[in-house]
């Protein structure tokens, strides 16, 4: 607990000095070196620095925010550098709650940014309004009033107010629409809307194309600076204290000329959105290439089975792929993890029927037809793909976990799978030695399609003698002891009455320290992979158990599946 305490501890110590840091560096950077706005303070205040300090944080993180889900580039740096560093590959699996950090960096330095330009606003107004004055901000306000050619102060007159100048001009209009489009698309990334209404957050997260060219064009003419030429006859260091002099005959000091400060940002996002625009270009290439539905299965569980093949697909063990359907919907696309092995002739994905969409891709597979279907009536799919994830480490571990809850253990069955065919099939030899599986799962109904493989393995190593390599364990969450112990002296016998299983199903939630501290004495001095495919809460329980377990002679790695 103490450990898992000072690395939590740590990793917020460093979040907050990168975000200080940043803060810092930006706006000294506004402050020292852009001689160009130094006219522009004395009508603004701090407010400049306060505003252009998050927006060049902003630069910064909406550089970083597309890269996280380009999957292709991330599939083939993980494919590059695995053989240098296992633990740098791991930290692509973490590419989502990356984009999430950035998102959130965007939200707060987008906030800053806009309660700075509203008191921008507030000072270009009051310098305005303050006709009489003979203050330096009213004498730069009145610069360009009579042809509007050169002009500081974004408020032309005293009967203008900020509102119609943000809904007239270029900065304030895309400054609207970003701002709206942020809103959209952070509220609708809620866990609970995202899992309760998928399709409002797939349909607001695109909104992301407005923000985008929005971001490009918001850097125009608002913000003002002197322009270079005058920067030689009105230098801001001499002559600010001289402004009631300026222009008047025996003067050194011209009347400042201004101009809007040229867009920045585009240099910081191109990269990233030409990066971008190639990966939906490969997914639209995939997308026409032929897929065939060789086999569907509908198992009791709701719990749909897709097995299709496509020229050229090659899969890894624990990789996933996006499934889209022309004829439910043309523009969303949802990842399952492959539940097939790499040595199979096709590749298959269980899809549970929970939401609308796949309600609808049952419907048009498989519906309320008892009698089998032709292939030429199936629904048309479009298949991205595959995906790396961390499963594909498994059999670099000698000795592995597998934590699967619910329909979480899909990319366990591709990883059983590949076993039966590389160990017992083949006599292949494995670095892994040892599997722990543990499955989760609320109910009965879920071990209906997953128990018919897990009693062919089970038979299988019997007859070849290596029923210690793989060690199982189902948990039936929601169940008592009482009631289960009342469900066995109904129906004793040799095999698990609900499984058909050798291994009886336990009941209850494991006792995960009691698991770990089991491996720890079993096989001292490994390096034990843990992988999860489950809820966070979860993922959180595990991450705790491998660092406290993490001793001198035995080393837990955790790794969870990200999509």
């Amino acid at each position: 607990q103490e450990k898992l305490e000072t690395v939590l501890g740590i990793q917020l110590i460093l979040i907050i000095l990168c975000l200080l840091t940043g803060y810092s560096w930006a706006f000294s950077q506004v402050r020292a070196t852009a001689p160009q706005n130094i006219c522009a303070r004395p009508c603004s205040s701090q407010a400049l620095s306060w505003a252009r300090a998050p927006a060049a944080c902003l630069n910064f993180n909406c550089m970083l925010i597309l890269l996280p889900v380009c999957r292709n580039l991330l599939t083939l740096l993980r494919g590059s550098i695995q053989c240098c560093s296992r633990t740098a590959a791991r930290q692509l699996d973490r590419n989502l709650t990356f984009h999430k950090l950035v998102a959130y960096m965007i939200a707060f330095h987008t906030a800053v940014h806009i309660v700075a330009h509203l008191f921008n606003f507030e000072y270009f107004m009051d310098a305005q309004l303050n006709r009489n004055s003979s203050l330096l901000p009213f004498i730069l306000s009145e610069i360009g009033t009579g042809d509007n050619a050169s002009f500081l102060n974004p408020i032309r007159s005293n009967e203008t107010n900020p509102t119609i100048v943000m809904f007239t001009t270029i900065a304030g209009l895309t400054g609207v629409a970003i701002t709206l489009a942020l809103i959209l698309i952070i509220t609708s990334s809620m866990e609970v809307i995202r899992r309760s209404y998928f399709e409002v957050f797939w349909y607001t997260h695109h909104l992301f194309v407005i923000f985008f060219i929005g971001l490009v064009f918001h850097g125009f003419g608002i913000v003002r600076g002197q322009t270079a030429a005058s920067l030689k006859t009105n230098i801001p260091d001499v002559c600010a204290d001289q402004f009631e002099d300026w222009g008047t005959n025996g003067s050194n000091c011209a009347v400042p000329e201004f101009a809007g400060n040229p867009p920045m940002t585009w240099k910081w996002v191109v990269g990233p959105m030409i990066l971008y625009v190639c990966e939906r270009l490969v997914r639209i290439y995939r997308s026409h290439q032929k897929v065939v539905i060789t086999k569907v299965v509908m198992h009791p569980s709701k719990t749909l089975e897709l097995q299709m093949k496509r020229k050229g697909f090659h899969m890894e063990v624990g990789q996933y792929v996006f499934i889209q359907c022309p004829s439910v919907s043309r523009l969303e696309w949802h990842p399952f993890t492959l539940t097939s092995a790499p040595e199979e002739d096709y590749f298959s994905a269980h899809i549970r029927i929970v939401g609308d969409w796949t309600q609808a891709l049952y419907e048009a597979c498989v519906g309320d037809k008892t009698e089998p279907q032709e292939a030429w009536k199936l629904p048309r799919l479009a298949i991205d793909g595959p995906f790396g994830t961390a499963s594909e480490d498994v059999f670099r571990y000698e000795v592995v976990m597998l934590v699967g809850a619910g329909i979480g253990v899909t990319p366990f069955a591709s990883i059983l799978k590949s076993v039966w065919y590389k160990r017992i099939q083949n006599n292949q030899d494995v670095f892994t030695k040892k599997i722990y599986f543990y499955w989760l799962c609320p109910e009965t109904e879920a071990f209906e399609w997953f128990a018919d493989l897990l009693q062919s393995l089970e038979g299988q190593m019997t007859e070849k003698g290596m029923t210690d390599f793989l060690s199982y364990n189902i948990y039936l969450t929601r169940w008592k002891e009482t009631e289960a112990a009342h469900f066995r002296v109904h129906h004793e016998a040799e095999n698990d009455p609900i499984t058909g299983l050798k291994q009886k199903t336990l009941y209850g939630k494991p006792n995960w320290d009691n698991e770990f501290t089991n491996i720890e004495s079993k096989h001292p001095g490994t390096k034990a992979g843990v992988f999860l495919c489950g809820p966070p809460a979860l993922g959180k329980s595990l991450e705790k158990q491998c660092l406290s377990h993490s001793e001198a002679d035995v080393k837990f790695i955790f790794n969870k599946e990200n999509f």
